[in-house]
């Protein structure tokens, strides 16, 4: 799965779509709300949009719902989504 977006590609890792593919009906449908805004607009302030340290050093993250997250990597040409989960399941 990979979508366009001005001078980015996005995709998704395989994890990333099992992840997702596996996680409740409501959470699969706050990510594609998400996606959406930060297909447009990715530093959305609704998004909290960060880098993270630790063991996704390099990365970043953004709001799904008040408790879900999604994690990405941003390299020059592409943004990959390599993990989606509660914040205690990714980050605990």
């Amino acid at each position: 799965m990979t979508d366009k977006k001005p001078n980015k590609l996005i995709e998704f890792s395989p994890v990333f779509q099992k992840l997702i593919a596996s996680a409740p009906a409501e959470i699969q449908r706050a990510f594609r709300e998400a996606y959406d805004l930060f297909r447009e607009h990715p530093d959305h302030p609704a998004l909290r949009n960060h880098v993270l340290t630790g063991k996704f050093a390099g990365f970043r993250s953004i709001d799904v719902t008040g408790d879900w997250r999604a994690v990405y990597r941003e390299k020059e040409d592409r943004m990959k989504f390599v993990a989606i989960g509660t914040h205690a399941k990714l980050y605990g």
